[in-house]
């Protein structure tokens, strides 16, 4: 599913960013590309140990900032996963659900089609949207 996140130019970033209304500041087209081409749902922490790799002197609080701005313009999805207290981001912004192996932490993209539910509500609910997400072990 993130194959077509590959090859994504400096200029295909701050073209996004900027069709977004955001700002296109260095920081942001580094920290942006990073998640997008580099990335598999990473957490601020993990954004951060990059950083202090690749973007010397980018502050923990500059990497917060930039990924809620993100979310905020509708570039990422925030995904808060029961057994962690810490948040990962997703790039994927199209319908699909998750895997997490239980044994490694892995989480896998799952597309929306490839799983049917079907409610059998005694209630009517309008329901806006639905995460799925499944565990196990990969073999």
């Amino acid at each position: 599913m993130n194959s077509k996140f590959q090859n994504i130019s400096v200029e295909e970033i701050e073209r996004r960013l900027k069709d977004a209304g955001v700002n296109p500041t260095t920081q942001r087209i580094a920290i942006f590309k990073y998640i997008l081409c580099d990335a598999d749902h990473p957490t601020a922490d993990q954004i951060k140990s990059w950083a202090d790799k690749n973007f010397p002197k980018v502050s923990l609080a500059t990497i917060y900032n930039t990924l809620n701005v993100l979310v905020d313009a509708g570039l990422l999805r925030e995904l808060n996963l029961p057994e962690s207290d810490s948040v990962v981001y997703d790039k994927t912004l199209s319908e699909h659900h998750h895997f997490l192996d239980q044994q490694t932490g892995h989480l896998i993209d799952i597309e929306g089609d490839q799983i049917r539910v079907e409610l059998k509500l005694k209630r009517q609910l309008k329901i806006s949207e639905m995460d799925i997400l499944l565990r196990g072990t990969q073999n």
